[in-house]
């Protein structure tokens, strides 16, 4: 089974895995191992803890550049999110500080998918650029806040997310190491509940022996991120596994790395195990798998992302 989808102009470099040259064509992103069932178990569980100015230098291209004054560029998606938006913010700008430290620039951009609250307007008043996504979908609100930004390095973090200092100060070696490509971060849940935790604890050993980034906080070269075409935008949920494995090729490719940071997990949201009960977890589960992970690409059958409860 391949996952296709929209491709802005540019190809996919790669052994075997080319992407001919589009301009805003559809193009394959790979294909899925034989046994999708499998495959959509292990895609479904990764899933779950998801629950600018002037450049003065560009972004590292191999492991001996050298990178000077860089622009960050955080990308925020947002459904619905009055309630966290500007404590988030907040949180995720002090912490964005070792950055300016360095003398780097950053950029704030919170992606509207189409929220009937107040998102937007607390986003501008906390000083973020807010642009809108009509189409209620995750990877797509991503890839709009992508299209809007200048930075050299993007940096995906939810709105229910709180990266430390720590864990940015993580982000800036990685960045500055010349080595990485892309990384994410392992997990930590805001709940002391055994479930939740159990679960987390199995995403976390799944995300670092695959290099599996967490949708809740990804970053990313600029123009590896749109080599490949950001987020496939046939996917409902999982998006950032199939982005994972794509940017990965690129990074073998160029003799580079992706990165899962340990040492200092992101704090995320459990609020979808205590807003949905076992049986809506349990029924979606039950139906991906057996659906051989068509569930994946059908926004009415992924409730728990999509119908808005907060």
């Amino acid at each position: 089974m391949q996952f296709c989808g929209e491709v802005p102009a540019g190809h996919l470099p790669g052994p075997g895995r080319a992407v001919h040259s589009f301009a805003g064509g559809r193009g394959c992103y790979g294909s899925m191992e034989s046994r999708p069932a499998v495959r959509s178990a292990l895609t479904l569980v990764a899933s779950y803890p998801s629950c600018h100015g002037h450049h003065f230098a560009v972004a590292a291209t191999g492991p001996a550049a050298k990178i000077g004054r860089v622009k960050i560029s955080c990308v925020v998606p947002a459904f619905n999110e009055e309630k966290l938006i500007t404590g988030s913010l907040q949180r995720m700008q002090e912490a964005a500080q070792v950055f300016a430290d360095e003398g780097w620039e950053r950029e704030w951009i919170v992606c509207d998918n189409n929220s009937t609250d107040r998102t937007a307007e607390l986003a501008r008043a906390a000083g973020a650029k807010v642009v809108f996504e009509p189409v209620n979908q995750i990877g797509r609100a991503r890839n709009t806040g992508a299209r809007a930004a200048s930075g050299d390095w993007l940096m995906f973090v939810d709105a229910d997310s709180h990266p430390g200092r720590e864990l940015l100060a993580e982000v800036l070696r990685a960045m500055q190491s010349g080595q990485v490509l892309a990384g994410g971060a392992t997990v930590r849940l805001d709940t002391e509940a055994f479930l939740p935790r159990l679960i987390c604890g199995g995403w976390n050993r799944l995300s670092r022996a695959m290099r599996w980034m967490a949708g809740s906080f990804i970053f990313c070269e600029t123009t590896a991120f749109r080599q490949v075409g950001g987020f496939n935008e046939e996917l409902f949920v999982s998006e950032e596994i199939d982005l994972s494995k794509r940017l990965g090729r690129v990074a073998r490719a160029a003799g580079r790395e992706i990165v899962i940071l340990h040492r200092h997990p992101l704090c995320t949201s459990a609020r979808k195990m205590s807003l949905y009960s076992r049986w809506e977890h349990l029924r979606f589960f039950a139906a991906t798998v057996l659906g051989g992970g068509r569930t994946l690409r059908d926004r009415a059958a992924c409730p728990i992302w999509y119908d808005g409860r907060r």
